[in-house]
């Protein structure tokens, strides 16, 4: 990557192998029926947002996972339990409670930083705990009431690439850091 190349960049709360498990389990029984009106999230997507930064200079890049890796290391596991299916104009996602309520102060603490270092503007909107399972051009105004079974206690969070296509979205992971600095 040239320092000038612009990419999109997000941090988030990277899954542990169980709740991806669970979750592409979810989508198969909960939303596999709708193929036509929508596309599954693959398994190598699902994570949990943190801050989107959107189009950014390569050469940022240091600078966010340094932002990351702070943030991280103050943080503690972050539990996740699933509440509820919801649709917004192009995603469907499961929306969870922050169990112990470590997500949000994680989220906050990364904008702050990101901020500071002027690569990141904050959005209006507090920190929403989600997973997208989900991406369609029509909302399907689905009504599930079945979740994903269990929690999601997330240790690691990462620096991701988004790399757009004719397939979808590709995300490569450019950082990854353990949460608390285990």
């Amino acid at each position: 990557m040239a320092g000038d190349e612009r990419i999109r960049l997000f941090c988030a709360l990277q899954l542990p192998e169980d709740a991806l498990d669970r979750l592409v389990a979810w989508q198969r029984a909960q939303l596999g029926a709708h193929a036509d009106r929508l596309r599954l999230v693959p398994r190598e997507n699902l994570h949990v947002t943190l801050a989107f930064l959107g189009a950014r200079p390569a050469a940022d890049v240091p600078v966010v996972t340094a932002a990351l890796h702070e943030a991280a290391s103050l943080a503690g596991p972050v539990e996740l339990r699933p509440r509820r299916y919801r649709e917004k104009r192009s995603v469907g996602m499961i929306v969870c409670d922050d169990v112990a309520g470590a997500g949000e102060p994680l989220a906050v603490g990364l904008w702050e930083r990101l901020e500071q270092a002027g690569v990141y503007r904050r959005e209006a909107r507090p920190w929403l705990a989600h997973v997208t399972v989900a991406r369609f051009r029509e909302q399907p105004r689905l009504r599930l009431e079945t979740l994903p079974d269990g929690n999601i206690c997330s240790v690691r969070c990462a620096l991701y690439r988004s790399s757009l296509g004719a397939a979808g979205a590709r995300y490569d992971v450019l950082a990854s850091m353990a949460l608390g600095g285990r």
